[in-house]
């Protein structure tokens, strides 16, 4: 029987899911998988026994992947479970941008007792019209699963839509609606767009990726939207520009004390994902992707290793073996096995960067000895008897 521990609430939907073959428990150190949503494990000691993380939603800068790959630990993620909720409150933060809603309603608030509201009202609305988005230009930068979503959304609401993203693929390009324009240049969707919305993964090489530079090349009624990562902007930039006159609005889903309450900022509490299907779609997809690994050694949607499917093992054992994406190593590991007397029947290897990914169904029972000898190997992380 499987382990499981929960660092923050997940969904029962999901943990519903759960076949008699798994157990949660308080106890993390004795946990072989980890369920996790925004708790930061990065100054966590990682359990021994410990195989897998699955972050229930997309984003995994709360889990130290490096540290986890050098364990043999796969860290999955869930792109896609919650891409509706984003895309709604994508669509909802432009309408806010354009329409000062939120300023009519407190005025509303704050004339409660008048008891010609109704009347002043029909003075004052002017001041929080605002403007349509129809016909207005969206940029989207990023087109995966949310990106793609909130680009064919904008489409049926009427805006011209540029999409950009060098590495978009072959699936997301199927999905995306022939209306959207993919530019190739950055500097076009920031010359010619309304609204520009970020949907990038949070990188070294994305921290700060609409910064000073970016913005100067923007029109002066700009509105950057920003529901990805709060990283992904330089947040002191985009309020210089917006003391400057230089852009309209800067919307964000992460508060801080630099943009809560800034003129030309609204800044939502972190609400993208919050929604009560987002949170049961990315707890389903996560415990899926979890039971997949830990009963059959398949990965799928990891973070930090290669994806691998070998099915359902219909022979004697199944073996996984991480390691480092070196030469000789395949050689190393086979010859181990055979010098063990133990035929191979099948053999997958898959590769993502420094690290590497080998399945090998085998005809004969594998022994603790064996995987003690292919762990001895250099540049193997780790080894685990799957069946």
């Amino acid at each position: 029987m499987f382990q499981l521990h929960c660092l923050n609430p997940i969904s029962k939907i999901g943990l519903n899911n759960l076949t008699d073959n798994y157990a949660l428990t308080e106890d993390v150190n004795a946990a072989q998988g980890i369920l996790v949503r925004s708790a930061v494990m990065h100054d966590m000691d990682l359990p021994e026994g410990l195989l897998a993380v699955a972050r229930a939603g997309a984003g995994v800068n709360n889990i130290p992947l490096d540290k986890c790959a050098e364990k043999g630990i796969v860290v999955f993620n869930t792109p896609g479970a919650n891409a509706n909720g984003v895309k709604e409150l994508v669509i909802a933060g432009m309408l806010l941008a354009s329409r000062d809603v939120v300023g009519g309603i407190n005025w509303v608030n704050a004339n409660k007792d008048d008891e010609a509201i109704a009347k002043t009202a029909e003075k004052q609305k002017k001041h929080y019209a605002g403007f349509e988005i129809q016909g207005k230009t969206l940029g989207v930068i990023g087109l995966g699963a949310i990106g793609i979503k909130v680009a064919n959304a904008a489409r049926h609401l009427g805006m011209k839509v540029l999409g950009y993203d060098p590495y978009i693929s072959v699936d997301a390009a199927w999905s995306l609606s022939r209306d959207v324009k993919h530019v190739t240049d950055l500097d076009e969707i920031y010359a010619t767009c309304d609204f520009i919305t970020i949907h990038v993964p949070a990188m070294d090489s994305t921290k700060g990726y609409i910064g000073a530079a970016a913005i100067a090349k923007m029109k002066p009624n700009a509105v950057i939207l920003n529901f990805a990562r709060d990283l992904l902007c330089d947040e002191a930039a985009v309020l210089e520009a917006l003391d400057a006159g230089k852009i309209a609005k800067y919307v964000s889903d992460f508060p801080n004390p630099k943009t809560a309450g800034h003129p030309g900022c609204i800044v939502i509490p972190h609400l993208g994902a919050s929604t009560e299907e987002s949170e049961d779609n990315c707890a389903v997809m996560a415990v899926d992707e979890m039971m997949d690994y830990l009963e059959n050694g398949n990965i799928t949607n990891s973070v930090n290793y290669p994806a691998c499917n070998m099915g359902i093992c219909k022979t004697a054992g199944r073996v996984a073996v991480f390691h480092k994406n070196v030469a000789n190593m395949i050689s190393q590991l086979t010859a181990c096995i055979g010098e063990a007397g133990i035929n191979i029947a099948e053999i997958v290897n898959k590769s993502r960067g420094d690290v590497a990914y080998t399945m090998m169904d085998i005809e004969q029972p594998v022994t603790a000895e064996v995987i003690a000898k292919l762990e001895a190997f250099d540049g193997v992380f780790r080894a685990r008897i799957v069946k």
